[in-house]
């Protein structure tokens, strides 16, 4: 009984490795044809693979685009009030409000004022070019994450001691200067005063002349810049944080802190770079599902290649068939057996896919210096999808090759 049991209990695992061992040989024995057919496989797995990684690199680019504008960035400025019967004079920021946030609100780690202001300096032979100073703290080289292309910004003793020094933009002191080293040194008169650039500077992120540094732009001291202005009043705050998850909150404590210092019909635009973040990834999204959709059919149309191959296979083996079956072999065994095939192209076909999807982002993270994303998760996708191609566009050739009727199977020619 035992003996039995035990012969019961192997005999389903010899059958199964002898159906595996079957299709191996089969297909060997027709290598091109199973070849050609699973390349779609390849190519479809591979696409799946290359469309995530192209989706992950699209969206840490944009990321980094724009979390180059500045690092944690807060900004506020003042947008003006309701319309009232009564004139009322206007309400807007002063340096003092970036001082009662930053006393009042944790998280803040840097912030800088910036206060507008234009001038015409000489460029030589007689010309004159208008060009936008901005008076900032010290601290506005961190905040919008500038890049000194040459000399150093200034330093916060030179904004107490009132130092008359001053930055310009590298795009600037090429065309004035004819390079960004030859313009550190020169003097610039502003308003008969004159001032010493120490740098040249540039936004990480080219914003297009949508922020407030333009091509012209020439940074000075703060306290430097209080000498031209009749009035304490700023055109903008920004403030940066420790962490990118303090955004929001610290966002929200910086609005009542500011609305509580001034008349309730202000009104001060007080956001983050949070919301544009989540659009570009939306968007970053969106795309990757796009292309997923066009992977998706690459396998689709792989998978009724399979399927069309394995039609033609059943047709051709009737003969065998009805052999197999003459000898013994079950509806099931036959099923699984032409199953096995369908799969042992499509698997096939996917781990080949695989290891070109995955090759070609690793190379460029090997040879350059570019990190590429490289998604693990969908390798496991791709070879799980390949598998079910496999099995739902197998089984109506396998389910077909069952049904044949094994004494017809042995007359057929």
């Amino acid at each position: 009984m035992q003996v039995a049991t035990a012969v019961s209990e192997l005999r389903p695992k010899l059958a199964f490795s002898e159906i595996m061992s079957f299709a191996v040989e089969t297909f060997c024995s027709n290598k091109v044809r199973f070849l050609l057919t699973g390349l779609g496989m390849v190519i479809g797995t591979a696409s799946l693979i290359l469309v995530v990684t192209i989706g992950l690199t699209g969206k840490q680019y944009v990321l980094n685009q724009i979390q180059g504008i500045g690092a944690n960035l807060i900004y506020a400025e003042y947008e003006g009030g309701a319309q009232r019967i009564t004139n009322t004079a206007p309400d807007p920021l002063t340096v003092d409000d970036m001082t009662a946030a930053h006393e009042q609100v944790s998280g803040i780690i840097a912030a800088s004022p910036v206060v507008p202001l234009a001038e015409r300096i000489p460029v030589g032979n007689g010309k004159e070019r208008d060009i936008q100073i901005l008076g900032v703290y010290p601290e506005y080289h961190a905040v919008r994450n500038l890049v000194v292309a040459s000399g150093r910004f200034f330093d916060q003793q030179e904004e107490q001691s009132h130092t008359k020094v001053g930055l310009v933009t590298e795009r600037m002191a090429q065309e004035i200067y004819g390079s960004a080293e030859a313009a550190v040194g020169k003097v610039v008169k502003l308003s008969g005063l004159p001032f010493t650039i120490i740098g040249t500077f540039r936004e990480r992120v080219d914003t297009f002349g949508q922020s407030e540094v333009t091509t012209n732009t020439f940074l000075i001291p703060y306290n430097v810049a209080r000498y031209f202005t009749e009035t304490p009043t700023v055109k903008l705050i920004y403030f940066s944080v420790a962490d990118p998850s303090m955004v929001e909150p610290v966002t929200e404590q910086v609005k009542r802190v500011i609305q509580s210092r001034h008349r309730a019909e202000s009104v001060y635009n007080i956001t983050n770079l949070t919301q544009l973040v989540s659009v570009a990834e939306k968007t970053a999204n969106a795309l990757t599902l796009v292309l997923l959709a066009v992977a998706a059919v690459v396998l689709l149309v792989s998978g009724i290649g399979i399927m069309n191959i394995m039609l033609a296979t059943v047709s051709a083996r009737i003969r065998e068939i009805g052999i197999r079956k003459a000898l013994g072999a079950t509806n099931r065994e036959i099923r699984f057996q032409f199953l096995s095939e369908a799969i042992l192209i499509s698997v096939g076909g996917g781990l080949v896919g695989v290891v070109i999807g995955l090759a070609l982002p690793y190379s460029i993270r090997f040879l350059t210096e570019y990190r590429v994303p490289v998604s693990g998760l969908s390798a496991i996708i791709a070879i799980v999808v390949s598998s079910l191609v496999g099995i739902l566009f197998g089984t109506l050739p396998a389910a077909r090759a069952a049904k044949l009727d094994p004494v017809e199977s042995l007359r057929y020619e």
